[in-house]
């Protein structure tokens, strides 16, 4: 699954902080004393893994020895959940046959099973809709999942039930449409007027070594690719709001919301790549400025998904409107716009 392929750190974190009796003992056996839970062995495959962070840099050397002062950072995983069950979650289906289903995502909902979110996700949510015939496709812990959406990101996905249907569906979504129909569009409302009214990001990425729950621009990331157009400006004084579709070339976690912080337009809402953004909605008007504060995630939604029937060769091609959040953030700018005003 080409969104998810990198090692994930969703546990609470571990800090121990290196006292002068802690000082020149390795970090393996220093972090065993500290959580006894986990076998040494355990801890050391986590180092290996780079599940540990001392400061802002991560430590990836089970002998690395230790400094007095030094704080360390262990995120690790919990233990393995038991196979996702069946749940009766409503589900929004834009379109379903023997082979695949696709769905409007809402906001709040995971995409499968994971450390904090064991249950009420989207996978449990087809495990019941489609039946015991799902289990285990393409993977026991995500069966039928072939792309993810964050959590707080909404929007249309398909969702394979056959192995036939899976393994299509998974090599078109790793081509990324380069040589295929795969299509995927979002439309992201982001800080600030973009210079020019189209463009492309490509910068590589990687999880940030300051932060392991983030992903940032690394010299030796991996390949991401992101193009944007600019769908509407709005503005007013000290302010500007861009309504952008931003199509990938590649599927990295977080790729929009990282590429645009990275140019200097972050996603409206963004906490986690956008904190230094969260005084711009003071400039905003009272009513436009609510509806930001409310959204409670970033201004993104996957507004279209095409690719190829794996069973008819039929091209197919699927809408989502924007949800009720984002549209009530589209009406309050829409008085707003700035080519309306130019008018």
């Amino acid at each position: 699954m080409a969104d998810d392929t990198e090692f994930e750190l969703e546990g609470d974190p571990i800090e121990v902080v290196v006292d002068e009796a802690l000082a020149g003992t390795r970090l393996d056996a220093a972090l065993a004393r500290a959580h006894s839970e986990l076998s040494r062995s355990r801890i050391k495959d986590l180092i290996l893994a780079g599940a540990v962070t001392i400061g802002d840099r991560t430590v990836a050397e089970p002998n690395y020895r230790l400094r007095a002062g030094e704080t360390i950072t262990l995120l690790a995983p919990p233990p393995e959940d038991p196979d996702p069950l069946p749940e009766n979650i409503p589900l929004d289906i834009l379109y379903e046959d023997e082979h695949l289903i696709v769905i409007n995502k809402p906001v709040g909902m995971v995409v499968h099973p994971a450390p904090g979110s064991p249950s009420g996700t989207l996978v449990n949510a087809l495990i019941y809709h489609c039946g015991e015939s799902l289990k285990g496709i393409g993977g026991v812990k995500r069966p039928g999942i072939v792309h993810r959406l964050d959590k707080d990101t909404s929007g249309v996905m398909v969702a394979a039930k056959t192995e036939r249907a899976h393994k299509h569906l998974s090599a078109q979504f790793a081509d990324h449409g380069r040589t295929g129909p795969l299509h995927r569009a979002y439309i992201a409302y982001a800080w600030g007027s973009t210079q020019s009214g189209v463009g492309t990001v490509d910068a590589p990425l990687g999880r940030d070594p300051g932060n392991r729950l983030k992903q940032a621009v690394l010299r030796h990331g991996r390949e991401a690719i992101t193009h944007y157009a600019v769908e509407a400006r709005y503005g007013g004084d000290n302010w500007d709001v861009t309504r952008i579709q931003c199509q990938l070339e590649t599927g990295r976690t977080h790729q929009i919301r990282v590429h645009m912080a990275h140019i200097g337009h972050p996603l409206v809402a963004d906490a986690l790549y956008a904190p230094g953004f969260a005084t711009k909605v003071n400039k905003l008007p009272e009513d436009l400025a609510d509806i930001v504060r409310g959204l409670g995630r970033q201004a993104l939604h996957a507004a279209e998904l095409g690719f190829e029937h794996p069973a008819t060769g039929e091209e197919m091609q699927f809408e989502a409107d924007l949800p009720d959040d984002l549209q009530a953030l589209e009406d309050a700018l829409e008085p707003y716009d700035r080519a309306t005003m130019r008018g």
